[in-house]
């Protein structure tokens, strides 16, 4: 059974016994927002992340009754990989959600071919990304073991710039040490404005992350600080050990 209580100040915890009671209730509360969305303006956008830990989430979303064709789908941040790469994104929602009645969605890649600069990349990705309606109706993010979410890395080549509230961009590119391939990423301000925003998170590792993450230290140690501190209201966080 579900159970909501505010763990500390800053977040709602949204803690479950199991990840697949975790994945279906987090699917219901996403898709209501995108209906909620489609039936008071037209259309709904939601921003997904990448990973292994979405994977039951976006297969329980993908059946969900919502007005498909009336959905925008993008990316929280993607890997400078084309979607057939193993460590894309764009394919790992092509797999899990785009596999039902969520085929019918429309979806906006951050990655486009064409160049191997990712600053290139980025500029592309920002034009695709502020041609969906703001603000975003959902976004669910994920966290490393580091601290991070989106492509907020420690370390971060434009990371002071991707987490500063004032920021005017929406994509930025991203290199970090604990990255891999070069990143592209939306930026704070495009998260926090979301309607509905949530943390996606599994496994006693991360909960303890998190708990680390609620202390007082940079935001730059632990760039998941700047989205708890920046949220308009305490930022749900659904956990399942």
């Amino acid at each position: 059974m579900k159970a909501t209580d505010a763990d500390r100040a800053g977040i709602d915890l949204h803690a479950f016994d199991d990840r697949a009671t975790l994945a279906d209730t987090l699917a219901g509360d996403v898709a209501t927002a995108l209906s909620e969305a489609i039936a008071a303006r037209g259309s709904a956008s939601l921003a997904l992340s990448g990973g292994t830990t979405p994977a039951a989430f976006l297969e329980a979303l993908s059946g969900k009754e919502i007005d498909w064709p009336e959905v925008t789908v993008t990316l929280v941040d993607e890997r400078v990989v084309p979607p057939d790469h193993e460590r894309s994104n764009a394919g790992m929602i092509a797999a899990r959600l785009f596999c039902g009645p969520a085929a019918a969605a429309r979806f906006v890649p951050l990655w486009s071919e064409g160049s191997d600069d990712p600053e290139v990349v980025a500029d592309w990705a920002e034009r695709a990304v502020d041609a969906i309606a703001r603000p975003f109706d959902a976004v669910i993010l994920g966290m490393g073991l580091d601290g991070h979410t989106a492509s907020f890395f420690p370390g971060g080549s434009a990371l002071s710039e991707a987490i500063d509230p004032k920021t005017s961009a929406s994509v930025l590119a991203m290199r970090a040490p604990g990255a891999g391939e070069p990143r592209l990423t939306l930026t704070l301000p495009r998260i926090l404005e979301a309607r509905f925003l949530a943390l996606h998170i599994e496994g006693e590792d991360k909960r303890r992350v998190l708990a680390a993450a609620l202390e007082k230290g940079p935001q730059e140690e632990m760039p998941i600080r700047a989205v708890i501190a920046g949220a308009p209201k305490p930022l749900a966080v659904y956990w399942a050990p």
